[in-house]
């Protein structure tokens, strides 16, 4: 079990100004961000990220709308890491993510919902290796 995580705030949030909030839920969840940028991806970078999903039919819109807009990517620490964070965030449609979560308070559908997060403590590596050098972790 690895104490890392890492998140992506998605454009559909930073571009309504969700940013600021959802680092402060993130913060009061016990993490510490280790690691933090903001940039936008190109599509050739957005599509090598999701590249797990490549044959799956929701690809294409997947890399078009993580390329769209600004995103903030994140390692962040606490013990159980991945899924803490995977509770503090919620379901990946918010209509069924419980109360209190950052997806049912700044996601609006499935495709926008706001926040990214690891699945397992080697996809968190392997996340946080691509945006990532040793030299940006604290």
């Amino acid at each position: 079990m690895s104490n890392t995580t890492f998140t992506m705030i998605k454009p559909d949030a930073t571009s309504k100004g969700y940013t600021g909030a959802i680092l402060d839920q993130i913060i009061k969840g016990g993490f510490t961000i280790k690691a933090l940028k903001w940039t936008k991806l190109t599509t050739e970078q957005a599509g090598a990220f999701y590249v797990v999903h490549k044959e799956r039919p929701f690809y294409g819109e997947l890399v078009e709308f993580m390329s769209s807009g600004q995103i903030v990517a994140a390692i962040l620490e606490k013990e159980n890491a991945v899924a803490d964070f995977r509770t503090l965030i919620g379901a990946t449609n918010p209509a069924e993510a419980a109360e209190g979560t950052i997806r049912k308070q700044f996601a609006s559908s499935i495709g926008e919902n706001a926040v990214h997060g690891s699945d397992s403590d080697e996809n968190a590596v392997i996340e946080g290796n691509f945006f990532f050098s040793a030299l940006e972790r604290f």
